[in-house]
């Protein structure tokens, strides 16, 4: 017989491990401990059975897997942190000692460390690298616009501008840019780098107030391991398309309109750098680019596939190239680098005012100019062979992959809906109307009627109004013989002296009638033959619906609705298969059928709440007219 065991001496209660004794096991303290858990990407656990990991007490705590923790103790980071320790602990006493030699032997021999060996072994491949972007650079782009505080080194801030700068400077020159919105948050971009999508926020450049519950410690510590991960991503990425890392500008002493030999362009790299409108020097310059190499299709034999992907490359270069050709200038209250990422990444030229920041190429008055960007009222000298836009017309085009109609974009007109690009919108099920407005124009259906104005209800009311009222509108009155109207005219009474002149002046006009019947006989017995039709047409009616005529009648083909017999042919078609489903796939079933239904649910709320806004929308037009 074997040995008994134990509770809670296997199974779930050893796989896993709480915090306070980790941190006993690695002799770190708790900051320390969360450092190193970010650095290396071990993160807490949810087990399933708390009970039966904590050791049947009922508790809240938290979990680490007893692998992880185990991997973290064989890192030479920790000895890195240890040594820290006693640096500062050296460094106090050298301070309440006073010795200034000391001091000074301590600082230059301060320990440091490096994550290169961590980075490497948590992203083996480029391709992981690139996927795990998203978040990096929302927290780069982040600290790159934070300001000077006691929170943040000023090292950190600025080694994430000059990463978040020079990953845009790569976006630019490999045409990797594909989405663009504009939110309350700031602006969101998507790239397409190596096949993989990356989604990330450039947050607004607005008036800075320091959280009180926000830990930039541990935002720190993130971006400390994201910063060495972006260098690598950059490096790699300039060494794929033949850029020289770090980047070199192709600017030239015109550029800097300096009067004196004394200033250097390595001194003004970095601020050429941050406009983003210089291209950055390649390494064989001399040598004409080469082309990438032709892999062979894997469903060479697919013709439709192969199709598919020629029609693709055909959109993405015609995305690439959307504003070539075209001159852009940024007025001053434009914010310079979402516009310039987004304008220069599809093929266009930009500029701005000499005096806002350096790397302007042209100035204001340039004749050659296409799109002038403003988000102000148009004040001074306005230019008539030019078009003058707002901010959102460059993001609405590039969402489109296409130039729209720069009439709904003119300064002070009231801006159509900022549709997002992220919706699928055949997935989500509703489709907006302005959303269906462009799926038209860029199908190139222009229909004059097609505008989409929201269907006024009281304009309905009228219209049924002027219906009800035609309905009840008199028949015009059968032709009557004239002599007829003669006899009754001089049978009516007359009751007063205005009667007597009325009468009076009828006898005159139906004087004058007879005298114009006299001379066309043929029109009376026109008339006569009309008025008499209708009394022979009622006899008739009668003897009709007793006596039905019976003839012969040439058969005609029997119209079907072929759309409806396959509509039921399908209907019948899935009734069989759902008798036919095993009662294994039978709930699975039944819950993506509840699941579509909701979603059509939701599709159909969402059309009646926009019918509401539209008809609220035309009431308030209605108010301020």
């Amino acid at each position: 017989m074997g040995k008994m065991k134990k509770k809670y001496e296997s199974g779930a209660a050893t796989a896993f491990i709480p915090r306070n004794q980790a941190i006993k096991k690695l002799q770190l303290t708790i900051a320390d401990f969360r450092r190193l858990c970010i650095l290396k990407g071990v993160y807490p656990v949810e087990p399933k059975n708390k009970k039966k990991v904590n050791k049947g007490r009922s508790g809240n705590r938290t979990f680490y897997f007893a692998k992880d923790i185990n991997y973290l103790a064989s890192d030479p980071i920790i000895n890195k942190f240890r040594d820290f320790k006693v640096y500062v602990k050296r460094l106090k006493r050298a301070k309440g000692r006073r010795d200034v030699k000391a001091l000074g032997r301590l600082r230059a021999n301060k320990p440091s460390y490096k994550i290169d060996h961590i980075v490497k072994e948590r992203y083996p491949t480029f391709t992981d690298a690139i996927r795990d972007l998203d978040d990096c650079l929302s927290l780069i782009f982040l600290f790159s616009v934070l300001p000077k505080s006691k929170r943040v080194y000023v090292e950190r801030v600025q080694l994430a501008k000059r990463f978040s700068l020079e990953f845009m400077h790569y976006l630019i020159a490999s045409k990797s840019l594909r989405k663009c919105f504009i939110s309350i948050k700031g602006y969101y971009f998507q790239a397409e780098i190596k096949g993989q999508k990356i989604t990330w926020v450039m947050p607004h450049k607005l008036a800075y107030q320091c959280p009180d519950d926000v830990d930039f410690r541990i935002m720190s510590t993130f971006v400390e391991f994201y910063s060495v991960m972006l260098g690598f991503v950059n490096f790699k990425s300039y060494q794929d398309i033949g850029l020289i890392y770090p980047p070199k500008l192709s600017i030239t002493k015109n550029d800097t309109k300096a009067k004196d030999d004394e200033y250097d362009l390595s001194d003004l790299n970095d601020e050429f750098l941050a406009s983003l409108n210089c291209d950055a020097i390649k390494i064989n310059q001399s040598q004409d680019e080469s082309q990438g190499d032709e892999f062979p299709l894997v469903d060479e034999e697919n013709p439709d596939h192969i199709e598919k992907e020629k029609i693709e490359e055909d959109n993405l270069n015609k995305l690439k190239a959307l504003f070539k050709g075209l001159k852009f200038f940024l007025n001053r209250e434009v914010p310079r680098e979402p516009f310039v990422l987004a304008i220069r990444s599809f093929s266009g030229e930009v500029s701005w005012d000499k005096a806002s920041a350096l790397g302007s190429t042209y100035q204001e008055n340039d004749e050659t100019i296409t799109h002038q960007i403003i988000d102000r009222p148009l004040v001074g000298k306005t230019y008539l062979n030019r078009a003058y836009v707002q901010p959102q017309w460059v993001f609405d085009c590039i969402n489109e992959n296409i130039l729209l109609p720069v009439d709904d974009y003119l300064p002070g007109a009231v801006l159509p809906p900022h549709l997002s690009p992220f919706v699928d919108t055949n997935e989500h099920g509703y489709i907006p109307p302005e959303k269906q407005k462009l799926i038209k124009l860029k199908l190139g259906i222009t229909d004059t009627e097609d505008k989409i104005k929201p269907e006024d209800p009281e304009e309905k009311e009228e219209q049924n109004v002027d219906k009800k009222e035609k309905k009840n509108v008199p028949k015009p009155e059968t032709k009557i013989n004239k002599k007829e109207e003669t006899k009754i005219a001089k049978k009516k009474p007359s009751k007063n002296s205005d009667s007597e002149d009325e009468s009076e002046e009828s006898e005159e006009e139906e004087i004058n009638d007879m005298k114009v019947d006299l001379d066309s006989p043929d029109e009376e017995q026109e008339s006569d033959e009309e008025s008499s039709e209708p009394e022979e047409e009622e006899k008739t009616q009668p003897d009709k619906d007793k006596k039905p005529m019976i003839a012969v009648v040439k058969a005609q083909p029997k119209k079907e609705n072929v759309n409806l017999i396959l509509k039921r042919q399908v209907d019948e078609e899935r009734k069989l298969s759902e008798m036919m489903i095993p009662k294994k796939n039978k709930r699975l079933y039944d819950k993506i059928m509840k699941s579509k239904k909701k979603k059509n649910q939701e599709v159909e709320k969402l059309k009646q709440k926009r019918k509401i806004y539209d008809e609220n929308q035309v009431k308030n037009a209605k108010k301020i007219k």
